[in-house]
């Protein structure tokens, strides 16, 4: 047993381990297209490895789940079957697409001139979804956040404060994390993982 992120984290085979109230989710989606910007080195697949959707589907999330859990997952936007299929998979029912809207900024404080498919993307999803008869308990927190536009991929750590807003402060998890979050059990290969996963 070792202790990680607050929480006791079993890692020993035949050994149950923690289970979450909270799945905090940022997936690696793979594109079916080599680049979705002006460059090859654009894509998903230049800066971290992607997984296809059935990889993603077959990650057993439920058994790091509570009976009663919330999932928070970002998604792409020319994807959306992909990333309904997915929660389902992992045993989520979707409440909203729109749980968070993040409206990325320049440093200079205007909209960001992003990628896209049909129109320039300058803002991104993440749905919520849940399982079993957990509820928010603060219903004044905001879907969209305003702030600039961070690394490839990295989402602003504002969401992670406004997740435990609305839900408490329950032991919770972060799937595809790229750092270790104070108070956050983390699974990726970008951490030192306290969450096992096959």
């Amino acid at each position: 047993m070792v202790r990680a992120a607050g929480y006791k984290i079993f890692q020993l085979r035949g050994v149950e381990q923690q289970k979450y109230n909270i799945i905090y989710s940022d997936p690696p989606w793979k594109f079916n297209n080599k680049k979705t910007g002006g460059s090859m080195k654009s894509g998903a697949d230049f800066h971290y490895p992607t997984m296809t959707i059935k990889q993603l589907c077959d990650l057993p999330v439920q058994n790091i789940c509570t009976d009663n859990c919330t999932l928070f997952m970002w998604w792409v936007g020319s994807q959306p079957k992909a990333a309904i299929t997915v929660a389902e998979a992992w045993g989520f029912e979707i409440l909203t697409m729109t749980g968070f809207d993040w409206v990325k900024l320049t440093k200079k404080g205007k909209l960001h001139f992003g990628m896209g498919f049909w129109t320039r993307a300058g803002s991104e999803s993440c749905l919520i979804a849940t399982r079993g008869s957990q509820r928010r308990i603060n219903a004044s927190v905001r879907a969209v956040i305003q702030c600039e536009r961070l690394g490839h991929s990295k989402k602003p750590p504002e969401v992670r404060r406004r997740i435990i807003a609305l839900m408490g402060d329950l032991p919770r998890a972060e799937l595809f994390a790229r750092e270790q979050t104070p108070g956050w059990a983390v699974f990726g290969n970008q951490v030192e993982n306290s969450i096992q996963l096959p």
